[in-house]
């Protein structure tokens, strides 16, 4: 299994500087990807841009939206440009985890709406599907830059039921879960691989997961406060990510040996500090 770092990008007390040190730090470490993940109305620097930042300063890593909530950013050509171009500068290591999100300010932050955000995201993924296909839109032909990648950058759709697992199938290489244990994974997993099967499709969904860790002496206060306040909009769930973090180096090799015996490919472990000595700590336990 693969281990990548998040940014600290959504951390309210990160600046760009500290962005921009995880992003070199954490592609010469090693890590798998840098992660982002995605918000509107919260103190928190916007993912595309910041991934352009990261793409910039790293070599190696892969850049991975976890995820990119799309409906909310309009339409699916000019959404389609902007992901190119940034796996135009990275090389082609641009991996988008995508879904449509849960927060409605977001959405009321963005004149968007909230309730058709499913039929939103749908047509979405059909025009970056085109977009990245060369089709023609105009007396200059088609929305560049072409991606680098064949078909464009793979994507990893997020959420759980129905609409999830068809999008999954018909447009993603895999599915993104934004949260939660082992156990969690194993049964969102189990009805995708089940309908990729039946579709046909060849190979297996590639399975990629986030958590949060902090390590140190203040490990459990660090989590404790960066959790309660990003997460203050989801109620009783709150308690359950808190709980979750992992906040020592057994809990981080533990929690990576259950991740990868529940069939992930690749968990991003995402910081509830800034401080760039949080990512030298993760790459001693998981990457020594």
């Amino acid at each position: 299994m693969d281990i990548g770092i998040g940014l600290p990008s959504t951390i309210s007390t990160a600046n760009g500087a500290d962005v921009l040190t995880w992003a070199r730090d954490g592609d010469a470490a090693g890590f798998s990807s840098l992660g982002t993940i995605d918000r509107v109305v919260y103190g928190n620097h916007e993912t595309i841009p910041t991934l352009a930042a990261a793409a910039a300063v790293s070599s190696r890593a892969r850049l991975t939206t976890a995820i990119l909530i799309a409906p909310f950013r309009g339409n699916g050509t000019l959404l389609a440009k902007q992901l190119a171009t940034v796996d135009s500068l990275s090389g082609g290591r641009l991996t988008v985890g995508i879904a449509v999100g849960g927060r409605e300010d977001d959405y009321t932050a963005t004149g968007s709406d909230f309730h058709r955000r499913g039929a939103a995201f749908d047509a979405q993924l059909a025009e970056m599907r085109a977009v990245w296909a060369g089709e023609e839109r105009g007396t200059a032909g088609a929305v560049g830059p072409a991606p680098v990648q064949d078909g464009g950058p793979p994507l990893l759709i997020g959420g759980v039921g129905a609409h999830a697992v068809r999008r999954t199938v018909a447009d993603g290489a895999g599915w993104i879960m934004g949260g939660g244990g082992p156990d969690i994974l194993a049964q969102g997993a189990a009805p995708v691989r089940t309908a990729w099967q039946e579709a046909g499709r060849s190979g297996a969904p590639r399975l990629v997961c986030l958590g949060y860790f902090a390590l140190g002496p203040d490990a459990a206060a660090l989590a404790e406060g960066y959790l309660t306040d990003y997460y203050a909009f989801a109620g009783d769930y709150t308690a359950m990510v808190v709980s979750g973090a992992l906040t020592s180096e057994a809990a981080v090799r533990d929690g990576a040996a259950a991740f990868a015996d529940a069939g992930c490919d690749e968990l991003i472990l995402f910081p509830c500090s800034p401080d760039p000595e949080q990512l030298q700590r993760l790459a001693d336990v998981t990457l020594g």
